[in-house]
């Protein structure tokens, strides 16, 4: 491999690291991210997927749901893939191999596992009974749409995953960081935990807060009801005062007339999140956010892996 690399220019170089993973995805087992991806988005869909696209509380759970296999997916396609061959990368690069054609034939390559894993999970999803809205807002299809911004999630993770696995030495280490990764991401995306003040403000880093604006947007989170003031005022139905039952009286009235999916809508409009738009400049501008983040960790493999000559650990 070595004399091959001598001679041959960076764009050669990348056909000959992409048949190396290719070849890896084959031989060493690599293939098995597809089923975990499978297996994941199976669990996923199963225990959040009746309500998704239907209420506020439903779109926003699922969505999150799903942003979390997206993340997990990414980062386990790369957190190992550089780190693991340490030694053979630092020997090569020391006989011709330039790092952009290394990190470009990973990206390639990644990109191809996040796009079969998407299919994967949308196709998951499918069977698992979810129906998804016809209409899209960038393109005619919103299958389409969500599955463009489920791969872009993807595969930002990815890079961000690439990058530390070209910053640690070994793959335990790579392994022992990424869940303090994991957590960080789905803490800062906003629909875990409310944030305010200054910790808010990281929320734009991640690739989980655009992720999951993205896809409550093209959900339409906006214009659908929320359930959550109808069931908890039904609790308490048996509630007594002075001998009354105010709260029994007034559900009663509501069911009886039929207004509580007037109700609920209701709800649903003084619920409204300005980032959950349904708009294409919103959902464009997380598409622009997640590619951003994907160029700028691709970029900072590359330099990662530069002075890997220079590293003595």
């Amino acid at each position: 491999m070595n004399e091959e690399l001598r001679y041959r220019g960076r764009i050669a170089q990348v056909g000959i690291y992409l048949k190396k993973l290719i070849r890896m995805f084959v031989y060493q087992n690599d293939w098995k991210m597809l089923p975990m991806a499978a297996l994941i988005g199976g669990v996923v869909t199963f225990a959040v997927g009746g309500s998704l696209f239907h209420t506020q509380e439903g779109t926003l759970s699922g969505c999150f749901a799903l942003v979390c296999v997206c993340i997990w997916n990414g980062f386990f396609n790369s957190i190992q893939s550089v780190c693991r061959e340490r030694p053979v990368i630092k020997r090569e690069h020391r006989s011709g191999m330039h790092i952009t054609s290394y990190i470009a034939a990973h990206m390639i390559y990644q990109m191809i596992l996040c796009a079969l894993e998407t299919v994967i999970v949308l196709f998951i999803c499918g069977q698992a009974g979810i129906a998804f809205p016809a209409e899209g807002v960038i393109t005619r299809f919103f299958i389409v749409d969500f599955g463009i911004s489920m791969f872009l999630i993807t595969y930002a993770a990815d890079m961000m995953s690439l990058a530390i696995s070209s910053l640690v030495r070994n793959t335990t280490t790579a392994m022992t960081v990424m869940p303090f990764m994991l957590i960080f991401q789905l803490i800062f995306s906003g629909g875990l935990v409310l944030l305010e003040g200054p910790a808010a403000k990281l929320k734009s880093i991640t690739a989980a807060k655009w992720g999951l604006q993205n896809l409550c947007a093209l959900s339409d989170y906006n214009n659908q009801p929320m359930v959550t003031l109808w069931n908890t005022i039904w609790k308490f139905r048996a509630m007594e005062i002075d001998g009354q039952y105010p709260i029994k009286m007034m559900t009663d009235y509501i069911a009886a007339n039929n207004m509580r999916d007037q109700l609920l809508q209701e709800s649903g409009q003084y619920n409204m999140n300005p980032e959950y738009v349904r708009e294409a400049a919103n959902i464009l501008h997380c598409w622009g956010m997640l590619l951003l983040i994907i160029v700028l960790f691709a970029v900072l493999s590359v330099i990662l892996l530069e002075f890997i000559d220079r590293d003595k650990r």
